[in-house]
């Protein structure tokens, strides 16, 4: 069978978008989705995302990781997506949709930024020398120094298969605080089990606990291997953090049709 996608770039996190407002692509098997993402034999993505109409949200975000499997809520897939039905005549001031971890509202600036709203997170789960947080996906965040030197393939390897984490799995974050308002963060991703160029939902988690933890607004900058992003958010006196904002580029890099066998 023959199926059209789109292939869109949020900072270097990459995805495999299709069309399925009409079901027509609901058929998808893990095996089929897991051989589209692979980056020798198919199109090659960190994940694969279909668009989906819901009668009650502007659309449905559904999400598989690289090797096939539904997954949580990816913050920089969300931000495509959007970027996604802009660009597939869905236009908007505000955008509404549904996704795994619940409803999200987007907007898109004059720059071409799009501003992704991520869900509220009561807590971070201070480990002594980690935090461990829900931001639509498990997150590990570990502060580290000279963060380019990192093995984070092998190292959150470690993290994500150990004893605590290897059931359910864990992304897994190293962080390097630049200055006061910048870190730089390089993730380790379950699912594609391997580091990623960024990832939404990881720099999401990265910014809440790197912030100055002042009541009222605060806004972190950081960089990743594939670009800068930035989250803004408000932290509340019961400490829990509210109207996160996940702000950055989303391109669509190309079109094209492939052909689906059964796998």
């Amino acid at each position: 069978m023959n199926i059209p996608f789109y292939k869109y770039q949020g900072t270097g996190n990459d995805f495999i978008i299709i069309d399925n407002r009409d079901s027509r692509y609901s058929f998808l098997t893990v095996n089929q989705v897991n051989f589209l993402c692979h980056r020798r034999f198919g199109i090659g993505a960190d994940g694969l995302m279909l668009l989906n109409k819901h009668d009650d949200y502007d659309f449905e975000m559904v999400y598989y990781n690289a090797d096939g499997k539904k997954g949580s809520m990816c913050g920089n897939g969300g931000r495509c997506l959007v970027k996604f039905a802009y660009d597939s005549g869905i236009k908007k001031s505000t955008y509404h949709f549904t996704a795994s971890d619940g409803p999200h509202e987007a907007e898109i600036d004059l720059q071409g930024t799009v501003r992704l709203k991520m869900k509220d997170v009561e807590e971070a789960v201070d480990g002594k020398d980690h935090f461990i947080l829900d931001t639509g996906s498990p997150h590990y965040v570990q502060f580290v120094q000279n963060l380019q030197e990192v093995n984070v393939p092998e190292e959150g390897r470690k993290i994500r298969y150990s004893d605590e984490f290897a059931a359910g799995g864990i992304n897994v974050n190293f962080v390097e605080l630049l200055d006061n308002d910048t870190i730089f963060v390089r993730t380790y991703e379950r699912g594609v089990e391997n580091e990623t160029l960024s990832c939404g939902t990881g720099v999401t988690a990265a910014a809440l606990v790197s912030a100055h933890h002042e009541n009222g607004f605060n806004e972190v900058a950081v960089e990743t291997r594939g670009g800068k992003l930035s989250v803004e958010f408000n932290l509340s006196e019961d400490k829990g953090y509210r109207n996160i904002w996940l702000c950055g580029p989303a391109e669509q890099v190309y079109k094209g049709e492939t052909t689906i066998e059964e796998i």
